[in-house]
């Protein structure tokens, strides 16, 4: 098998949460772009109709659906439409996030609940439905959004403690999964994501530009094409022996 073909996705069915905008949508089109069919769903549907919309002239088929990742109902209802609509589930992305910005000392149990939901639970509640799927067909690829938040405290300026918790359980719900789910030829990788900006970190990237660039060997943030590579390799036959695994793209930040 030739290069080419490792990468190539083509006629492969891709769940991509939080896939209408950021991150999300980035890694949608990446898949895309190597031929993978779509499914993305987010809280709210119009915009992942609007971004189902422009993907479909990459050539690839898409289906766009309104989920909440904190409600198991809503979650098996998406991956029920998935096996109606494509027959298989090769690829899920858990990228679907939030945080919410409190001293710890002041953060309220429903604040920090709507963290840990959307960010891990979510993420086990889609593995887990999908992963019912992918166990029958005898591979699949999961790939969890982490963050380098998940790696590493922050100052206590940057009060964001659910956030970096919830992550730090992605990284570990990974591994874990990892070694469950190597049986059924299902590879479960993380990406940790540094400085991206998108809704969620953009006013905390304008206030702190040059200390966070200053800390970031590549002197720059995330463009919106630095995770596709990454989305792909995960995806796809070339990181068939890998599992596990957490790669972090973050500009040399951790490094």
């Amino acid at each position: 098998m030739n290069v080419g073909q490792l990468f190539d996705l083509t006629g492969r069915v891709a769940i991509i949460t939080g896939g209408s905008v950021g991150l999300g949508r980035q890694m949608a089109e990446g898949l895309a772009e190597m031929g993978a069919n779509l499914v993305l769903c987010a809280r709210k549907k119009e915009r992942c109709e609007q971004a189902a919309g422009e993907l479909q002239s990459l050539g690839v088929k898409t289906l766009a659906l309104a989920c909440d990742v904190r409600n198991p109902a809503e979650v098996q209802a998406v991956v029920d439409a998935a096996m109606s609509q494509f027959g298989r589930i090769d690829i899920l992305i858990n990228n679907a996030g939030t945080s919410w910005g409190a001293p710890v000392e002041e953060m309220r149990l429903e604040h920090w609940n709507k963290v840990m939901e959307t960010n891990l639970t979510g993420t086990f509640l889609f593995s887990q439905s999908s992963g019912k799927f992918m166990a029958l067909q005898r591979r699949g690829k999961i790939i969890n959004i982490a963050s380098v938040a998940g790696i590493h405290g922050a100052p206590p300026e940057f009060q964001a403690i659910g956030y970096h918790a919830s992550k730090g359980g992605v990284i570990a719900f990974t591994k874990d999964l990892a070694c469950k789910w190597g049986i059924h030829n299902i590879q479960v990788n993380s990406i940790a994501p540094g400085w991206f900006p998108t809704n969620m970190s953009q006013v905390v990237i304008e206030r702190n530009k040059e200390e966070f660039l200053k800390k970031i060997p590549l002197r720059r943030f995330g463009n919106d094409h630095d995770l596709k590579g990454a989305a792909v390799f995960l995806a796809s036959d070339a990181s068939d022996y890998v599992t596990g695994h957490v790669l972090v793209v973050d500009g040399g930040q951790t490094a």
